[in-house]
């Protein structure tokens, strides 16, 4: 019988470590399939700044609050906030936000920002002009970023959406951040 229930404890503990191993790769994976997405089924959201203006016709008569949010995830010794927690804007007005970001630790650390908006039904509606997200940000050890985000609320928002939420989590790129800390120093000696 104990036999029996040792076996039973070894497959169920490996099929948790096959469940949080996949959920991990899965985690690890989400930054480059979300930018591969972006580049390839959302690229007539990408605008410049000149096409955006011929694009949309502001409507002065309404206003829609934006939220600014700023995540860090816990692997990631970065501090990460808004200049302004909110702004109201004019559909159809190209308008500008900032983030800033500082290092904390003592090493560079690569990082990449994941966006998303809310309500889920104002996704479609914000438009990005220029974003730092999917850019890899490197931040020496001490040094504080200023990140703008160039963006378009389309005047053909539902009148119910009143406010979105523009939400950024940056994650530590551990691959890069690695390559960044094997590359040799300026000024120091070639290993041999």
């Amino acid at each position: 019988m104990a036999v029996e229930t040792v076996q039973r404890n070894r497959r169920f503990l490996v099929r948790a470590l096959v469940v949080c191993g996949a959920m991990f790769l899965f985690g690890f994976a989400c930054v480059p399939l979300y930018r591969i997405a972006c580049e390839h089924v959302f690229q007539n959201k990408i605008y410049n700044t000149a096409d955006s203006a011929k694009g949309f016709t502001v409507d002065n008569s309404r206003w829609v609050t934006v939220q600014f949010v700023g995540n860090v995830n816990s692997q990631l010794d970065w501090q990460f906030a808004p200049e302004k927690v909110e702004m109201r804007v004019h559909p159809g007005a190209i308008n500008d936000a900032w983030y800033d970001a500082t290092n904390k630790a003592s090493a560079a650390i690569v990082g990449s920002a994941v966006p998303s908006i809310a309500p889920s039904k104002g996704s479609p509606y914000f438009n990005k002009i220029e974003c730092f997200c999917f850019t890899e940000q490197t931040l020496k050890p001490g040094e504080t970023r200023r990140m703008p985000v160039k963006f378009i609320v389309d005047p053909k928002l539902p009148k119910g959406i009143d406010t979105l939420t523009l939400s950024y989590t940056f994650y530590n790129n551990r691959a890069a951040t690695k390559k960044l800390a094997e590359q040799p120093q300026a000024g120091s000696p070639p290993n041999t």
